[in-house]
């Protein structure tokens, strides 16, 4: 989603330091299928920006008339773009995989201002969701990508993209040439299987190998154009798509791509050699590749924890001051730069954030029948807030919690997962250390409980299949609602338990699961627990003897 800045050229970064950035920004990490525990091709996706209500979307398959056309509104802004022609026929999508496990991802790196081509008519977000209507593989989604903005225009800014299916992981990145140009450069790698790859923000695709048709797509100008603007001028084999278009500089590096360095640090014994690269401060260090092979095999729940990261136990860690408040709360409140005394200063940028908006892990598995094989493993708040629950590719129905009626960003109901699960979040934000231990346990129970009997609900699913394919579909179908059903109604219990045991900043007691009583019926009297140890030392140490009774 959103970006930060928009990079321009490389001479300016230095000076792009002092500006102060917007706060949206998203992250995508992406696993080949020999590199995951069990041959899946997984991918992950946070969307976030802040104010932005999200839900699980749906569309429907369907058979389309020739001359029927489809209105393209903008998916941040709702503003009409114009219409393109429907295809004949299009797949059914949930959320952001379609009935052919297709699921594709993103992030907003920005890049040059000036090629922005406002008059186009595609946006990231619509043409993400016609592709996926309009695609059975990735490499068939790149194409159709690619040769719907080379005809309608592109009116995003620079985008790199997550595209995958049950046997090949893509990352594409995109940029519009101009006002009312209609053209793109573009360039898509394939991943290889043994690997793992991220994007957060940040342009990341450097040189390519140019005659490798089978691993490399990419646009016939993608060279020619930087050289037509002077942003280029090597030999071909040494042109890289990041340098000539978005060059990184401080924020590019420490906000995004420090939550690339943080996924492979969790699979590699050899990422302090990218610290400084990711620290952004030294314009000479080393940087790190688009892909790197991990020191272990990667499963859907690592993903859904790598999801959760705030970067603990590395440099770029948030426990170790006292912006996380008494409770060392792991955000840090927006905007990302702020001004002390005429300095310009900055907040870490972790991977889970409070502005997501919905997360999942796709799992997408090519020796299952298509309709069992794809699930989104979906969230509709903070990754580290919020259970996954499975979501089938197949499924034709979305659970109410994800998509309610007459609800959104200004309108709250408690049949809404993203409201609840914020009303929870929001709660247990700004006393951490104090209520999240709670939250961690109806979250991970869930979790747990849903991983371990994916393998008994498929194999319930693939006897149904063998017998009646809609059958089959149906059984998963109301297994996706049930699950994100019970998810709310627990996420609700939860809400009710976090006020009434944690009431004005003490501690209502509990036995056996039960909040005790007196012998006469009145609540047992609460804990008071006071401030933590550290903080504690950290008021006498800034306050000297004011609060110390002599």
């Amino acid at each position: 989603m959103k970006k930060y800045n928009k990079i321009l050229p490389a001479v300016l970064a230095t000076a792009l330091m002092a500006m102060p950035l917007a706060s949206e920004a998203c992250t995508n990490f992406i696993v080949g299928k020999k590199a995951s525990t069990d041959g899946s091709v997984l991918c992950s996706y946070s969307a976030d920006d802040y104010g932005m209500f999200q839900y699980l979307c749906h569309y429907p398959a369907g058979k389309h008339a020739k001359g029927e056309m489809r209105q393209v509104y903008d998916w941040d802004t709702n503003v009409y773009h114009g219409q393109i022609p429907e295809a004949p026929e299009t797949y059914n999508v949930i959320g952001n995989i379609n009935e052919y496990q297709v699921t594709i991802g993103e992030t907003t790196f920005g890049g040059r201002e000036e090629m922005v081509d406002s008059t186009g008519i595609l946006d990231y977000g619509s043409l993400i969701y016609i592709a996926l209507q309009r695609s059975r593989t990735a490499r068939e989604a790149i194409k159709v990508m690619t040769s719907l903005v080379e005809q309608y225009g592109y009116n995003s800014e620079g985008e790199t993209f997550t595209i995958c299916d049950p046997n090949e992981a893509w990352i594409m990145e995109m940029m519009g040439c101009g006002p009312a140009s209609h053209q793109v450069v573009w360039v898509a790698l394939r991943i290889p299987d043994d690997a793992i790859c991220a994007h957060a923000n940040q342009s990341r695709i450097t040189t390519f190998d140019q005659k490798d048709s089978k691993n490399v797509m990419y646009s016939k100008n993608v060279i020619k154009y930087a050289r037509k603007m002077g942003w280029f001028e090597g030999k071909d084999k040494d042109f890289s798509f990041r340098d000539a278009y978005a060059a990184p500089d401080f924020g590019g590096r420490r906000y995004c791509e420090a939550r690339v360095w943080t996924f492979f640090n969790h699979f590699s014994d050899d990422m302090q050699r990218y610290v400084a690269y990711a620290a952004g401060k030294d314009p000479n260090a080393e940087s790190m590749p688009l892909w790197i092979v991990p020191n272990r095999k990667v499963s859907v729940h690592d993903m859904e924890m790598c999801m959760r990261d705030h970067y603990e136990g590395t440099p770029f860690s948030l426990d170790g001051d006292i912006g996380g408040g008494i409770w060392d709360m792991p955000y840090r409140p927006t905007p990302l730069s702020y001004k002390v005394d005429g300095k310009q200063c900055f907040n870490e940028r972790p991977v889970s954030t409070q502005q997501s908006g919905f997360v999942y892990v796709s799992q997408m598995r090519s020796w299952l029948p298509r309709e069992i094989g794809g699930v989104l493993w979906f969230g509709n708040d903070d990754a580290n807030m919020v259970a996954f629950t499975p979501v089938y590719c197949s499924s034709t129905r979305v659970p109410e919690c994800y998509s309610t009626p007459g609800v959104d960003g200004l309108t709250f109901s408690d049949k809404n997962a993203f409201w609840v699960c914020n009303w929870v979040s929001n709660m247990v934000y700004p006393r951490y250390s104090q209520m999240f231990p709670s939250l961690q346990v109806v979250r991970d129970s869930l979790d747990n409980s849903y991983l371990t009997a994916q393998k008994e609900v498929e194999a319930e699913a693939i006897k149904l299949y063998a017998a009646d394919q809609s059958k089959a579909v149906a059984y998963l179908n109301d297994y996706t609602v049930a699950k994100a059903q019970q998810m709310i109604s627990r996420w609700r219990q939860l809400a009710v338990y976090l006020i009434v045991k944690y009431n004005d900043m003490a501690v209502k007691p509990e036995k056996d699961g039960q909040f005790t009583r007196t012998e006469t019926g009145n609540p047992s009297r609460v804990l008071r627990p006071g401030f933590p140890e550290k903080y504690a030392r950290k008021i006498i140490e800034t306050t000297g003897n004011r609060y110390v009774i002599e």
